[in-house]
This record gives structure tokens, sequence and C-alpha cells, in this order.
């Protein structure tokens, strides 16, 4: 095995294996610009080196593959230098749409929690191996954000209008739930890693060696709400969508009443921003949905929710954010509309996918 970089995230080669591995357990492998820029460096060499069969992400923490992106970092850089804040989700952006154009199987092998940014890191591989400890979320509504790094693509395209559920209340889902929304491709336990591993450096195929492991994951535990989340999440309107979720009867009236309370706690603005960016999401392909996402980024970090909800839930982490609109009812048409407007030179234009591949980036 060659290494070319140790820290946060260490790149080796071994032998027709090309592997990136999280290493940054303590913050639970939250990503900084630094790491991401390594990541950046990774890939096209990895493409257009011959002898690199296929790319594995994994981590060496047992508790997550990532957490997302380093909040402290972003919220420190957007109070010192606004610009360099904005730079740093357009380097994110960027890594997650060279992940989406990389020319060769890549594998993620998460076990644990894979949120926000690391969703974006794994989301867009030709393979998502879930392990026994796996859990899914994009819970950004939690801090006046909204689920970007492209998941809006995913949530839109889900039946039932469970994307809309998992993007407005970020919710935690299993591998069961994961597997069957087709966020994990594969149910394998964590132990079989080292295997999987082993084999694809000696340039075995990637499915044969995955689906030889592949587990049943089990029942979901969304099963029994299925139904309930397509009637009330369907609903044009966030409040309609509490609405009716304050009015289910029966053996769902107890799940239904405490997601209505977890919605009630979320960012207003963040919420509405959310629904009509799942919606908006419906008809673009992943490259328009980044350069979507960052054009609401630049509003949403500019204004008041952000750094309330990054203090409330990991600085001061008393969980009683303020947030500005207050009720949904506040959140006007104008509000949103001023948060999708275009940015004129500022945008993020990411190279087509043509482009990408032309290069081999």
């Amino acid at each position: 095995m060659t290494q070319m970089a140790t820290d946060d995230v260490s790149i080796t080669v071994d032998r027709s294996l090309g592997l990136i591995t999280l290493d940054r357990p303590r913050a639970l492998n939250a990503q900084n610009r630094a790491m991401r820029a390594r990541m950046r460096e990774a890939f096209p060499r990895f493409a257009r080196d011959p002898a690199i069969y296929a790319v594995v992400q994994r981590s060496t923490s047992p508790k997550a593959f990532s957490a997302g992106g380093d909040l402290r970092e972003l919220v420190a850089l957007a109070k010192g230098d606004f610009g360099e804040a904005l730079a740093a989700f357009r380097e994110e952006y960027a890594l997650d749409w060279q992940i989406e154009c990389f020319s060769k199987p890549l594998v993620s092998l998460i076990d644990g929690v894979v949120m926000g940014g690391g969703v974006g890191l794994s989301a867009y591989g030709t393979h998502r191996v879930a392990g026994e400890g796996y859990r899914w979320a994009m819970p950004e509504t939690m801090i006046g954000l909204f689920p970007d790094v492209g998941a809006t693509h995913l949530l839109a395209r889900l039946e039932g209008a469970a994307g809309m559920y998992l993007g407005l209340t970020g919710r935690t889902i299993g591998r069961a739930d994961a597997y069957a929304f087709g966020f994990a491709t594969h149910c394998i336990a964590s132990t079989e890693y080292a295997a999987i591993m082993s084999e694809l450096a000696d340039v075995w195929p990637v499915d044969p060696a995955l689906d030889a492991r592949h587990a049943d994951p089990g029942s979901r535990d969304l099963e029994p709400y299925l139904e309930t989340i397509a009637e009330c999440f369907s609903a044009s309107t966030v409040e309609e969508i509490i609405g009716r979720l304050s009015e289910v009867e029966g053996s769902a009236k107890t799940w239904a009443k405490d997601v209505v309370a977890d919605l009630r706690a979320r960012s207003p603005l963040s919420l509405k921003v959310t629904l009509r960016h799942i919606r908006n999401a419906g008809a673009m392909d992943i490259r328009e949905t980044l350069m979507a996402d960052y054009r609401l980024v630049c509003r949403l970090i500019a204004g008041h929710d952000f750094h309330e909800g990054v203090r409330a839930a990991v600085i001061d982490k008393d969980g009683r954010p303020k947030w500005r609109p207050a009720r949904l009812e506040d959140v006007t048409d104008a509000m949103l509309d001023d948060c999708f407007a275009p940015l004129g030179g500022g945008e993020l234009v990411l190279p087509t996918r043509q482009e990408m591949q032309a290069s081999r980036a």
C-alpha cells in the first residue's frame, strides 16, 4: 500500500484500489475545507490512473461515516469573511458534482451516521453499503438551512411524499428504510468491509463482491406510517401539512403528534424554503440542483436563523433557537422569492457532465 497523505482524511492506494479514509472521529468526520480540498485533488488522480480499478470511501469511526459539514468552521467564516464562507459551499458542491461525474466504481462503506455533507459525499457514487449501525438524515431545517448537497434532487423523487417528510422534519432513518428508498444499494455487516476492500484491490468485479454479502435489512421503521406520510406531506403548504397531521387518528396519532412537535421546532423560513426547493427539484438534474442550492445558501447564511440554529444546536446546545420569523404564518411569499432570486454575476456555474468527463475531473 502506498500512502499519499494523512491528517483528517487520508488518500491511499492498495494495488488496484484507491482509498479515501475519513479520519476525524472526535468530530464524527465533520468535513472542513481542508478535507474537501484533499478529496477534490484525489478524484482526478484516481480517474486518470489506469492502475486504479475502483475507489472506496470509508471512515475510521464506528459511530459515523460523516455527520456533515464543520458547522463551527462555517459560522466562524460567515462572521469573519463572508466571501470565504461562500467559497466553502462552492467547494463542497463542486466536490459533490465531481463525485457524480466520477468515471470509475465508487463504493462508500457506511456504518453509523451519514448526514448532510456526508450524504453529498456518498449519494452520487455507484455503490452505497449500509452497515448495521447506518443512520441517514438531512437535518438542516434544525439549524436554519435546507437539505442541500443536491439532496432535494433525491428527495423529490421518492414516492408517497416520503422525500418531503424527510426534508422538512430532518428525521433519521435506518438502513431498511434507506435501502427501500435507494439511498443504500447494499446492506452488509461492517465486519465484511475489510474483505470487500481486499477483493476490490485484487480487481474483483464490484457487484458480485457486494451482492454475495448483501443481507435482508429487515422490517422498515416507517412502514406503519407510509400511508399517513403520503396523505399529510402531499399537502401544498407547510401549514396544511401540520393541519393534516394534527387530524390523524388511530394507531398513527401519537407518531403524527410527535412529527408536528418536530416541525414546530424547526425554522419556519427553512421549512418553507425546503418545501419549495423540493418541489422545484423535481424538474432539475443534480447539477441544476447543486447550483440552486448555492443560490439559496448565499441568502440563508447571511440571515439570522442559520447562526441562531447553530448556536442552539452546536455551540450553546440549549436547544432553544429563537427563529425570525417565529411563525410560519409570518413567512411571506416575497421572502421566499428573495431567497430563490438569481444572484446575477455571483451564481455558481458548474461544468457540464460532458466537460467534467472530457477533462477526467
